[in-house]
Formats: structure tokens, sequence, C-alpha cells
């Protein structure tokens, strides 16, 4: 019985280890929807975070595209208590490969985005719980975003990603600047 469970277990190896399709990625025509996360703003204060759903296809000379929205939450403290920032927006960008290792499995890309949302603060009370008045005010907002994203492949099909994106948004009466350290994860759909 050991000797049959033996060979199982070489024969199921040797099945999900060989076979590896790395001609397989970064083909154009691909196309995979992504989930992503982080922290944003300061690492000092992790309630401050984003999540975002997003499409993307690759083009020819292993570069590609994003279509996503986003939401973004930051606080602001006040007396004791925070006062929420949520930024909602839409965005559409292109990634260039400039690095990547020779099984194909890590990639490197450096990415420029175009960002449009909208912002709330407080959600839209101007009145805080002491009876203070909140100067700012909900806006539209619009700007761009500069990103650097590594991707590793666990399988054909399945992407982790890592990156550091830096956001300018203009039209808000906050600040303009915000930078993500973020993860996620993309599937190849085609």
């Amino acid at each position: 019985m050991k000797k049959y469970l033996f060979l199982f277990a070489v024969c199921v190896s040797l099945a999900l280890s060989s076979g590896q399709a790395y001609a397989q990625r970064y083909l154009p025509g691909m196309k995979g929807v992504e989930l992503r996360g982080g922290f944003a703003g300061n690492l000092k204060s992790p309630v401050d975070w984003y999540t975002g759903f997003a499409v993307s296809g690759y083009t020819k000379k292993a570069n590609h595209w994003v279509a996503g929205v986003e939401y973004l939450l930051k606080n602001y403290g006040y007396r004791g208590t925070s006062v929420p920032r949520a930024q909602f927006t839409a965005e559409g960008g292109y990634y260039l490969k400039f690095l990547s290792d020779p099984a194909k499995i890590f990639f490197l890309s450096v990415g420029g985005s175009a960002l449009v949302g909208y912002e709330t603060l407080n959600w839209g009370e101007k009145v805080l719980y002491d009876g203070s008045m909140l100067s700012h005010r909900d806006a539209f907002v619009y700007g761009g975003a500069l990103t650097l994203e590594l991707e590793s492949y666990v399988t054909d099909r399945i992407v982790l990603l890592a990156h550091v994106r830096e956001r300018v948004l203009w039209g808000s009466s906050l600040g303009k600047f915000t930078t993500q350290f973020g993860l996620g994860v993309r599937f190849i759909i085609n």
C-alpha cells in the first residue's frame, strides 16, 4: 500500500510541477480582473485604507492597460474622534514593463493613470458633534497617479500584485497628494 501511495504522490507532484506554460504570460489580448487594497497616506494610522476593482489587458511588448474604480478612506483626528474623508475615483492607465526574470514569474512595471471622482468630508455633514463647522466642502476631484507595480505569477491564471502609488488630485479642499501601499490579486480570464 505504501508503494502505491508513494507512486501516486510522485505522479501528482510531476503533474503539478511539469507542464508550466510560461509562454502563456503577458500575451497580447489577454485580459484579467483584479482586486486590490492597502494603506493610504502614512503608515502610522492603519485606519487609512483603500480598496479597488479593475480590468486589465495586455498589449504588444508586454505592457498592459488598466481601467477600474477605487474607494479611499482617510481619517483626520479631531478632539478624540475622527473626521472621515472618502474618495470615489475611476481610473484609466497604462503600465510599461521594464524588468522581468528569465522564468517569467516576476515582472516590474511603472505606470501612469488618469483619475476622476468625488470626495466627501464627514459624509456631507458640516456640523461636528461639538457644534464646530467644517470649512472644507465636498467636491469633484481629478488628477493622476504614478505607480510602481510588482507582479508575481502563482500560476498562469493567478497573479499576485504589490504596488506603491502616488496620487495627486486637484479640486479637493484638503491635501492633493496621497501615497498608497498595497497588495492585490489578478485573475487572467482569457
